[in-house]
């Protein structure tokens, strides 16, 4: 690809109401499987073709991109990002890529060292799961570490943690509350109450930080919105506010705010598109928290349960009357039963047509059945999925069967089924839990570690580009068409095909008479496309930098 290398800072401002033709590469739209070009104008689509045609266009354009054979698609949209806690683990100390307990404690070292001026010290993304040692930090190695200093540490799920006596000391009868045992990792009440006091020494300069920060790589990764799932259990209403103003007073992802707190006038109030996103309706596996109707494999109980049926349903009938989404984060099949005959209960009340002209969500959605699957159907449900969870979680060995067992382990995120019942889908990362990756997404749906539960490359990439704007109610956007916003990713990448989820036709195809655009080929061990430049509403917000 080749034109003048701009940046959100020089980026002319009447940038959106330029005339700007991109030709001689492979645009990605339904509107032509065979368009080499596109005019972006006033911030939309104004046309795609082939390039013979973009001639007719040339001398009306106030920019030509060569794309020198260069991919352009649909930006992504993540449904399911913390934007700040993201970026706080992108700028600060993460643990996800630990390989063992022994490592962990020396990056946990080694950052305090770094860090002598900070009053907390946080760090995300442990997995006792992962390690040899099968278990998590202990209090005495961690005050070891940080020479006594308060630290907070979330397991990767977020729905525990570990943390040092002097953090623990800063938070009144912590040691009474639920989710407390000496020894264990905080969950419940316990570690909530932790997690806030670790966030509130957060200064906001750290947090324009972190947001900027968090932002900026999802705009390097060809990501053109995401939904900011925030609330009183999960971040702060400043932190919430503060993360929208800056997305709206400066060039960059587009941020649809999601607030997870049943007082529907406040989410109004805060700005949030919905009372949704992290409304726990559970926890999570990894952490034993996730509501289960029989009891772990690994421990003698069926997790926990924050919200009832009768809850939920008086929270959907609020949302619906108000004309907000509701949505809630529900794991365990227990959870999703009770979001199911909340759901339904509204709708005995409003009526079916409402409640599906609402789009409500569920995030996750994991342990799924039949019965519910038809019921998210029948509801017009969407389910806001992560399928970096199977490729960190899944298989016959992994976390979930550990927990489970694997017959039970087996059902979990079972997308094929949920697009096969009209279920809608929309992708996300649920970062800081899994990584900002929007192609690895799309190949974790396509070779799911279940393989009747895969989709085709074409159907999971839909689900991170147009499902993420259909679960906000908008159909005109994450499609190249005329009229759409000029919301797009240029990519480098090799041969385009057309690949198929089932092995027992062909994987992939070549023949340009199918008519289907193709996509690259996301086969596990190939290279993933690289992002050249990512553009939203118009206005180019990332160049990859010049080699």
């Amino acid at each position: 690809m080749t034109q003048r290398a701009t940046t959100p800072a020089d980026t002319p401002a009447d940038a959106p109401h330029r005339t700007v033709l991109l030709r001689r590469g492979e645009v990605h739209s339904p509107a032509d499987p065979f368009a080499t070009a596109m005019v972006v104008e006033r911030g939309h689509i104004a046309w795609v073709g082939s390039e013979g045609a973009a001639d007719a266009f040339a001398d009306a354009a106030d920019e030509i991109v060569d794309l020198d054979g260069a991919l352009v698609t649909p930006a992504f949209t993540d449904a399911h990002v913390h934007t700040t806690a993201t970026g706080l683990a992108l700028t600060g100390l993460d643990l996800s890529d630990a390989p063992t307990l022994g490592r962990a404690l020396e990056l946990v070292r080694a950052y305090a060292d770094r860090r002598p001026g900070d009053r907390v010290l946080l760090g995300h993304g442990w997995d006792a799961a992962r390690w040899p040692e099968r278990r998590a930090p202990r209090r005495d190695e961690l005050d070891a570490a940080t020479g006594g200093r308060p630290l907070y540490l979330s397991r990767i799920d977020v729905h525990s943690a570990v943390a040092t006596t002097a953090l623990l000391d800063l938070v009144p009868s912590v040691r009474d509350r639920d989710g407390y045992e000496d020894g264990e990792p905080l969950t419940r009440d316990a570690h909530h109450a932790v997690r806030d006091a670790a966030f509130a020494a957060v200064t906001p300069a750290q947090r324009t930080e972190a947001q900027r920060a968090a932002l900026a790589r999802a705009a390097s990764l060809g990501i053109g919105s995401v939904h900011e799932c925030g609330g009183p259990t999960i971040s702060s209403p400043e932190d919430f506010t503060a993360l929208l103003e800056l997305a709206a007073a400066e060039p960059g992802v587009r941020v649809h705010g999601y607030w997870a707190e049943r007082d529907v006038a406040r989410a109004r109030e805060l700005g949030a598109v919905g009372a949704a996103g992290d409304l726990f309706v559970d926890g999570a596996i990894g952490s034993h928290t996730a509501c289960l109707h029989d009891p772990y494999l690994d421990a003698p109980h069926t997790g926990t349960a924050y919200l009832s049926a009768a809850d939920v349903a008086a929270h959907v009938a609020a949302c619906t009357e108000a004309g907000l989404q509701a949505g809630f984060h529900a794991i365990g099949d227990a959870a999703v039963t009770a979001v199911v005959d909340g759901m339904r209960a509204a709708a005995e009340k409003l009526g079916t047509a409402r409640i599906r002209a609402a789009r409500h969500r569920v995030e996750h959605a994991e342990m799924m059945t039949p019965e519910t699957i038809a019921a998210f159907a029948e509801l017009g449900l969407t389910a806001s999925v992560q399928p970096a969870f199977d490729a960190y979680w899944g298989g016959e060995e992994g976390m979930y069967a550990e927990r489970l067992g694997a017959d039970r382990a087996r059902t979990l995120n079972p997308y094929a089924a949920l697009l096969r019942a009209g279920v809608p889908l929309a992708f996300g990362s649920d970062a800081p839990v899994t990584p900002l990756d929007p192609w690895g997404t799309v190949r974790a749906a396509a070779f799911h570690r279940t393989p009747e539960h895969r989709v085709s490359v074409r159907a999971a990439f839909t689900a991170h580009t147009r499902g993420g704007w259909r679960a906000l109610g908008r159909d005109d956007a994450g499609v190249l068409v005329p009229g759409a916003p000029a919301d797009y990713a240029v990519w480098r990448t090799d041969e385009l095909v057309v690949q198929a989820p089932d092995d027992r036709v062909a994987r992939w195809s070549t023949d340009p008479r199918s008519g289907t655009p193709g996509l690259p080929d996301l086969t596990p061990g190939r290279e993933l496309p690289e992002c050249l430049a990512t553009v939203v509403g118009g206005r180019t917000v990332y160049v990859r930098p010049q080699e």
